[in-house]
């Protein structure tokens, strides 16, 4: 198997991505990452990163409206309400930065963070009935990965022998390593299809969030969006690609040295 990585810019809905942003988002948006760059510390355990990345989504995009927490084993999910009753939307797999065995990577894609994603989707989809998957993360921090959950629906929960594996393991008594190894890993290896994935590294985006130059914000942008409840959850929102944030085209226009003026 192998994974068809996706920048933000062509996961992100095409009208979504030419909604506007405001000035007071995007320097919310530098606030928060520089808040999650200083607390990274990777000597700390997996519970302590979960916390780490909780607080983030919180803070920029999520707040008192979205319930944002562990549910059984699942390190973190989304809920698509401010209820832990709200069906989950999001799961979330946080690895720790050291971590590079159980992590996914490019030339490593059939790793344990995967395995496990195909089990808490499938606990979630199965078990609890929950047809509002939207997507599932694998992260450490600085590596993203994000699978849609239309994959997972059309090639986990509609391959019936997965299905029926899966069925069987949970009377078979054995434990989740015999799960990650006999069948997910298995399961993975019999795709021939690449796998697509929207992927980045915050490293990359790591000096334009946070040097004080203004015009590196641009670049900013649909990452932003990449984070938000209408990109992950895929919430409804205000087309306003017709529309122009005149206070930020006005600051990029000074920011570059252009003014505006009438024919």
């Amino acid at each position: 198997m192998k994974l068809e990585l996706l920048k933000p810019s062509q996961s992100l809905n095409k009208a979504y991505r030419k909604t506007s942003i405001r000035r007071d988002q995007v320097e919310s948006f530098k606030s928060g990452f520089k808040r999650l760059f200083d607390r990274n510390n990777e000597k700390e355990s997996e519970e302590n990163l979960k916390n780490i990345v909780a607080d983030f989504l919180k803070q920029i995009w999520y707040g008192n409206d979205y319930e944002i927490n562990t549910k059984d084993r699942k390190d973190l999910v989304i809920h698509h309400g401010k209820f832990f009753k709200d069906p989950v939307g999001v799961i979330i797999e946080a690895k720790k930065p050291g971590n590079k065995p159980e992590m996914i990577s490019v030339e490593k894609p059939n790793a344990k963070a995967f395995h496990e994603l195909i089990l808490y989707y499938l606990r979630e989809r199965i078990d609890h009935d929950n047809s509002l998957i939207k997507h599932l993360i694998a992260a450490n921090i600085w590596e993203w990965f994000i699978f849609d959950g239309v994959w997972f629906e059309k090639n986990v929960f509609r391959n019936n022998k997965l299905k029926a594996d899966y069925e069987d393991f949970k009377i078979s008594g054995q434990d989740t390593r015999y799960f990650y190894e006999e069948i997910a890993a298995k399961f993975l290896d019999t795709l021939t299809d690449d796998i697509p994935c929207t992927y980045f590294n915050l490293k990359e985006y790591e000096e334009c969030i946070t040097n004080l130059s203004p015009e590196d914000d641009i670049k900013l942008l649909d990452l932003y969006k990449i984070f938000s409840p209408e990109h992950l959850l895929t919430k409804s929102f205000v087309n306003d690609s017709n529309s122009l944030n005149r206070e930020f085209y006005s600051e990029l226009l000074d920011i570059i040295g252009l003014g505006e003026t009438k024919d």
